[in-house]
């Protein structure tokens, strides 16, 4: 979510009000380079309480939907974008909470953020090592991530109906705000646009990596070139 800094707001408070910390605050808004000067009507990202995730099935111009995946990968595609989604599928069925600090990908992903609130952190962290990124890219803000993909010359934004394997896809949540979600494009199946990410899937509400439908709005999709 966003918010507009008012006249007499602090970082610390702000954590404490929307229950983060000044850390994530300022992991969330790289803008910002000193934890105790905020100017009072800049907007402010929000790490929300929880990565959403949807697979409920709908229809609309820039809504992406569809029955679940099985789970089962689809077949890797090809091509330097596609290493992406390459590398996510690796990781199927995997807990957020033992990937940041087992296997090959946990040198890639910041431990900081809660094991409900990864998605951002496991795209990036999926893209650096796919080689698309480099760490200074990397940003566990999905807000964040977008700004940096859409300044690198490496990556254009286009429509789902040109979107391919491994493309950085980013949804407006309804009640969390634009760009609140983030996961890889992971190709149609049966016709219907299928990604894979670090969803808040388990019933403790921490995130697994899972493959299927979405049905937010889509803000944005990055392809690298």
């Amino acid at each position: 979510m966003s918010y507009q800094i008012r006249s007499g707001d602090c970082l610390s408070v702000l954590a404490q009000r929307f229950n983060t910390s000044v850390s994530s605050l300022m992991k969330a808004n790289p803008q910002i380079k000193n934890a105790n000067l905020i100017y009072t009507g800049n907007a402010l990202n929000i790490p929300g309480s929880k990565d959403s995730f949807d697979t409920s099935s709908t229809s609309g111009a820039r809504r992406a939907g569809g029955p679940s995946a099985s789970g089962t990968p689809l077949p890797a595609g090809s091509g330097k974008g596609s290493s992406a989604y390459n590398v996510a599928s690796q990781y199927l069925g995997q807990n957020i909470s033992s990937l940041k600090y087992n296997g090959s990908l946990a040198k890639y992903l910041d431990k900081w953020p809660g094991n409900n609130v990864c998605c951002a952190n496991f795209v990036s962290a999926s893209l650096e090592k796919a080689g698309l990124i480099s760490h200074s890219e990397h940003n566990d803000s999905v807000a964040g991530l977008a700004a940096n993909l859409r300044n690198d010359p490496n990556f254009r934004q286009v429509s789902l109906a040109n979107a391919k394997p491994g493309d950085a896809v980013m949804f407006n949540v309804p009640g969390e705000g634009s760009y609140s979600h983030t996961v890889l494009f992971a190709g149609f199946k049966n016709g219907q646009p299928q990604f894979i990410g670090s969803n808040n899937v388990n019933s403790d509400g921490s995130q697994r990596i899972t493959q299927s439908g979405m049905s937010y709005p889509i803000a944005a999709i990055f392809q690298h070139v």
